[in-house]
């Protein structure tokens, strides 16, 4: 396998693994790209740059210039020194190598800058953006296996075994992935076996989920349960991976009782299950972690559309003065969707766009995960697409073997009608505007909701971006708990302690601004997991002895976990 030339002892399959592990799936955007919006797009940025002929004629004699100074070996413009697509050292060493980086910088450049100069309104401005980085991404001479340096080493050094091996990883994937390159070898990872292992017992199950119970690991635990809830666009098992991250090992070894929601893959059949039909299978699961722990309330978390279902879960609750839920944690969690118009996915939003997704799903009567795999790829092209392009097809090595992103691509389904209801949210912004929604009649209202609440945002999270996080948290009130922890999407919650690189910023919600409440807040080295425990034993009621047997004579053990709804393609 070929090496990454600036990081002995690791392969660009593991640089690249560890990157892409921070562009998941966890909260993908539910709105996909039709075709009709990108020609609309580059028709938009034609017609703008159509319109500003001198602005065109600048950018172009300033690129011209500098590629002069290109030509004659006296430029200095150079590829950002955190761009692996360049991390050969023959881009600085080779003089046609370099040559190239520096006009394609140069050209990528006078490309964005046009663009940003030209005076669309925000909405066209924000598409134009998306359209012309994907553009832009796409030309990258590292794409090229001429042109690639390190391709061309790995060609001489194999004796040509890289283009075979690449040729048959990309017939592999033209057949059995969908025309995308492979993000992972599915082959090293198998379910129950080496990814959601830790013991347990699912203890309850209706039509749409199962309720696991993990096994006690220390001889007392504390009586109240903490209820996780995982995102309906995403199998359950990121909290319990590989055990050196697994957030269930690590609440059993602090005497909490974890027990984890696994929701069923919905087919076609279930198309008319919507946000109603998921909160009265959650108030089930809720009734029976309370009944088996003897219980009267449960702390409760949630992430991503998970963090969505708790919510709306909570309110639902407090709008009927039933008293089921203690604590509250959310994590990379938006509320308001009006927080969160600063990221590329924003420009997708528009009436229509939602509307023809929301068709499409009925049509279909689902929304399937491989096709928002797919529209999310796009959207993060150089982590999700071309280093893969460049490692599986120009160097000829297998994907990575990463637990993380054998999760990611393990995709599951929405309900059509559930799909339509996360799209609503959108525009009625309910959590913001009591009444929008309403769960079988009952109106939610967050004014309502009062339980202390500990929420998680990560500081390079740009699917959840933190201080969109952060207004969440003060939806709950301006006395929760809020941790910023150093790190992107998925991998701000897969944070165990021992990372030496770990930190996290917390502090009360008192103030409106995030960057206000950031400059007065403290500073922790670590993982939050750790404040994360104190946080939970604190509200987790009593120590009692752990139980010696699953479930209760009300719910009888149902078979070993992760369960059967897991296993369902």
């Amino acid at each position: 396998m070929a090496k990454a030339p600036k990081n002995e002892g690791r392969t660009i399959a593991d640089d690249i693994a560890e990157n892409s592990a921070e562009n998941t799936l966890a909260l993908n955007p539910l709105i996909g790209v039709r075709s009709q919006d990108l020609v609309a797009a580059a028709g938009t940025v034609m017609k703008a740059l159509a319109s500003h002929p001198q602005l065109v004629a600048q950018q172009w004699m300033s690129f011209a210039t500098e590629f002069g100074k290109i030509v004659g070996g006296q430029s200095d413009i150079a590829a950002d020194p955190k761009d692996r697509r360049f991390a050969d050292p023959a881009w600085k060493t080779s003089g046609i190598h370099k040559a190239l980086m520096q006009s394609y910088v140069a050209w990528g450049k006078a490309v964005t800058d046009l663009v940003e100069k030209t005076d669309l309104p925000e909405k066209d401005a924000a598409r134009a953006r998306l359209m012309t980085s994907i553009f832009v991404d796409t030309m990258a001479p590292s794409n090229n296996p001429l042109l690639n340096p390190t391709a061309v080493k790995a060609f001489v050094d194999s004796g040509g075994k890289s283009a075979l091996n690449g040729l048959r990883n990309f017939l592999d994937d033209m057949t059995k992935n969908g025309g995308l390159p492979s993000s992972v070898d599915v082959s090293k990872f198998k379910v129950g076996e080496n990814l959601a292992n830790t013991p347990g017992t699912v203890v309850f199950r209706n039509e749409v989920l199962e309720l696991v119970h993990y096994t006690a690991t220390t001889e007392k635990v504390y009586q109240r349960p903490l209820l996780v809830v995982p995102p309906q666009i995403n199998k359950y098992y990121s909290v319990d991976l590989s055990p050196d991250k697994s957030m269930i090992k690590f609440l059993l070894a602090n005497g909490l009782q974890p027990y984890c929601v696994s929701w069923r893959n919905p087919t076609p059949e279930q198309r008319d299950w919507g946000l109603d039909t998921y909160i009265a299978a959650l108030d089930e699961a809720c009734d029976a972690a309370r009944e088996i722990t003897g219980s009267d309330t449960v702390n409760i978390m949630g992430s991503c559309s998970g963090g969505i279902t708790l919510s709306t879960y909570v309110a639902w609750l407090a709008a009927q003065d039933l008293k089921k839920v203690n604590a509250v944690i959310l994590a990379v969690c938006v509320l308001d969707t009006m927080a969160a118009t600063d990221n590329d996915f924003a420009a997708l939003v528009t009436p229509e766009s939602v509307m023809a997704a929301k068709q499409m799903s009925k049509a279909r009567g689902i929304l399937d995960g491989q096709d928002m795999a797919k529209m999310f790829a796009w959207m993060r092209p150089n982590d999700l697409i071309w280093n893969y392009w460049v490692n599986n097809y120009l160097l000829g090595n297998q994907p990575p073997a990463f637990d993380v992103l054998f999760w990611n691509a393990d995709t599951t389904r929405l309900p059509a009608r559930l799909h339509g209801d996360f799209l609503d949210l959108i525009f009625t912004n309910p959590f913001m505007n009591p009444g929008k929604l309403s769960i079988n009649g009952v109106p939610i209202d967050m004014r309502k909701v009062k339980h202390e609440t500990y929420v998680i945002g990560g500081t390079t999270d740009h699917i959840t971006p933190w201080k969109a996080v952060y207004q969440t948290a003060r939806i709950y009130g301006d006395k929760t708990t809020f941790i910023l922890s150093n790190s992107g999407h998925l991998q701000s919650l897969l944070n165990p302690p021992g990372n030496p690189k770990a930190w996290y910023v917390k502090g009360v919600t008192k103030e409106k601004d995030a960057d206000a409440w950031a400059a007065g807040a403290t500073k922790h080295e670590g993982s939050w997991w750790l404040d994360w425990a104190e946080f939970l034993k604190a509200r987790s009621g009593d120590e009692i002895g752990a139980p010696k047997t699953p479930g209760s004579k009300k719910h009888k053990p149902l078979g070993a976990a992760p369960g059967t709804y897991i296993f369902e393609a």
